[in-house]
């Protein structure tokens, strides 16, 4: 199916011209109809960075546009996600199916709506962008961020051209907004904007605190790490990009990355647990990753250090995620989202990153956390454990620099709404 049964109820009563149900969205008051935004986001469901762009991005826009309706164009949401969504944005309707689909669903959704938003993403198709252009539908993009090849090499002339016909963008890294500048794109708005993540409020506090009881773990006395490596994000499915971040069959210098890797984290846990006594929680934001966070991480610790590292054998959504790292003392990860989370819910991070990943490693330093940015492969363990007993020394210093990042975060996502209200407008 395309639709929900929810929504199918919804949208039918709409196509047969029934009233609209009492509450329902798609009730006007007086002869105005609400203003329709259109957001595709939704783009994986075992990595809750992905599943966490949506909920996010929701909610700037349910703040800065509160007349408006909503419909989210779901690449993947399974129930789960679609319980959480529409348990705290109850007003949402959300559509699933493919653009090329003549009349179907996304069809039908782009053209009901007054303005198409792409949501958070890394080295986006166009084909959404010609479309639009085609029907007349006013488009922009959001806390976007691109390797350069998509302003450079074949066909870099006609993307750059469709790239400028966007009404705006926001790019949520300071490179990728550089890169699209020095390419010649044109828009009305090219500026920095936050990744939607940022923007996260779900919770789960009866399954946080749960898990928190289950492993022993106290409120600001364990820090979070995981690791990515390079493994296939699917069994038996290869990574067809030319970055191959997921590779199929690993190469012995894709293997000897990832362990070198883990025994810079090993090594941080056990100056971490030696100085302080605190646990430490293998915690997940890609499914994928816990097979090989516990092969590289866990399995290889030595038996003295085990009884104070937790490695998580279920994996969990994105509300639960965010009730347990609001109880984290810091979050680390070689993961963005993770990091990102934990400072939307006012908890200090470490983002162990590698640019080979995507230019959005630089988010931090945006929002002025790039000493809390360290590049994973120039970083000993000793300046990690550095930051991070920094950190621990002066916590409430650390979370006055969360409250201002997060405060200019809430600033440019405010001036990304603006613009999409403009466009509403025009």
């Amino acid at each position: 199916m395309n639709t929900t049964r929810r929504q199918f109820i919804r949208t039918s009563g709409l196509a047969l011209g029934a009233t609209a149900l009492p509450g329902s969205s798609f009730a006007q008051e007086g002869a105005v109809k609400k203003k329709t935004v259109l957001l595709q986001c939704g783009w994986a469901v075992k990595n809750i960075g992905d599943v966490g762009h949506t909920p996010g991005t929701l909610r700037f826009m349910e703040q800065h546009l509160p007349d408006t309706h909503f419909i989210l164009w779901a690449a993947n949401v399974n129930q789960p996600v679609e319980d959480m969504l529409m348990k705290r944005f109850p007003q949402l309707e959300i559509v699933r199916g493919s653009l090329t689909q003549k009349d179907g669903p996304v069809q039908q959704a782009i053209a009901r709506s007054d303005f198409f938003l792409r949501g958070p993403g890394m080295g986006q198709p166009t084909d959404f962008m010609k479309y639009c252009n085609k029907t007349g539908k006013p488009w922009g993009l959001q806390g976007q961020s691109y390797f350069d090849t998509m302003v450079k090499g074949e066909g870099a002339e006609e993307r750059i051209a469709l790239l400028s016909s966007a009404a705006f963008i926001y790019c949520r890294d300071s490179k990728t907004l550089q890169v699209l500048k020095d390419a010649g794109v044109k828009t009305p708005v090219l500026e920095f904007g936050p990744d939607g993540c940022f923007g996260v409020d779900v919770k789960d506090e009866e399954k946080a605190l749960a898990r928190l009881k289950k492993y022993g773990l106290e409120d600001k006395k364990f820090i979070t790490v995981q690791l990515r490596t390079h493994s296939p994000s699917s069994p038996g499915v290869d990574d067809t990009r030319p970055q191959k971040l997921n590779p199929l069959h690993p190469t012995a210098e894709n293997i000897a990355d990832d362990t070198r890797r883990a025994k810079v984290y090993q090594d941080l846990i056990a100056m971490w647990v030696k100085e302080t006594g605190y646990k430490v929680v293998i915690a997940p934001e890609v499914y994928k990753e816990m097979e090989y966070n516990k092969k590289f991480i866990y399995d290889t610790l030595p038996d003295n250090l085990k009884p104070y590292v937790v490695n998580f054998d279920e994996f969990w959504n994105v509300d639960e995620a965010c009730s347990f790292y609001r109880r984290a003392h810091t979050v680390i990860c070689h993961e963005p989202h993770t990091p990102i989370m934990a400072l939307a819910v006012g908890t200090p991070m470490m983002h162990t990153f590698s640019e080979f990943h995507s230019p959005k490693c630089w988010m931090f330093k945006d929002i002025g956390l790039e000493e809390w940015a360290p590049e994973f492969d120039s970083t000993p363990a000793e300046k990690m454990f550095e930051i991070l007993m920094g950190i621990h020394k002066d916590y409430a210093g650390a979370e006055a620099k969360v409250k201002k990042a997060m405060a200019y975060v809430e600033e440019r996502a405010a001036a990304c709404m603006s613009s999409v209200k403009k466009a509403l407008n025009a």
